[in-house]
């Protein structure tokens, strides 16, 4: 089974919108706070860009809504590493629903020569553990 990184999220007042849910954008902050986690914890490392992304939105979240944010690796290629992601809302009642899924295209990238590259060996393997 793929390793599952869990990311708390903290909402903030201005992630609500006029209709009192969290917005699109916000979210979308959300994901890339568990790709960051995701980054330190299974490849400890940062050299990773992202080339797509794909969200559903499934169910409103609201500002009493406990949320959190679940990262897993869908596919390794040669040069990219596809991430499926969750946001994940329990109620007042304890009741967990999934609030939005989004997948994303992630390229190992080298910043010095501005060009993606194959992924790293040590991505593999830590990916594997």
């Amino acid at each position: 089974m793929a390793r599952i990184i869990k990311t708390l999220i903290q909402k903030r007042v201005s992630d609500i919108d006029m209709f009192q849910h969290v917005n699109n954008v916000s979210q979308q902050m959300y994901f890339d706070l568990g790709k960051a986690d995701f980054y330190r914890q299974v490849l400890q490392d940062d050299r990773i860009i992202t080339a797509a992304t794909a969200n559903s939105f499934k169910e409103q979240i609201r500002m009493e809504d406990d949320i959190y944010v679940t990262t897993t690796v869908a596919k390794v290629g040669n040069k990219s590493i596809t991430l499926f992601q969750q946001i994940i809302g329990r109620n007042a009642a304890g009741r967990e629903t999934v609030k939005t899924e989004s997948t994303s295209v992630m390229v190992a990238f080298d910043f010095d020569r501005q060009e993606s590259v194959t992924v790293p060996e040590r991505w593999r393997r830590n990916l594997a553990d």
